[in-house]
């Protein structure tokens, strides 16, 4: 789940995984493989993307589908 949720927030904003990669202060290849989930995404890289995307931890990582903590824009 939490990487098909990184793929579909990046593509909702339009960017490339070089994009994210950048944003991140990563390399595109690093990007990824923790979209494509061969490597675990660090705590703080996570935390970025959710800055980014404007939504919560809990909604990347599949534990809620609720976008955002103040639970309003519940995925539909």
């Amino acid at each position: 789940m939490i990487f098909e949720r990184m793929r579909q927030l990046r593509k909702e904003l339009g960017m490339s995984q070089s994009d994210v990669g950048e944003f991140l202060g990563i390399v595109q290849t690093v990007y990824s493989r923790y979209e494509r989930g061969q490597n675990t995404i660090p705590l703080e890289l996570l935390l970025k993307l959710c800055d980014l995307y404007g939504v919560s931890a809990d909604y990347i990582l599949g534990r809620s589908n609720v976008r955002h903590s103040d639970g309003e824009d519940a995925e539909k």
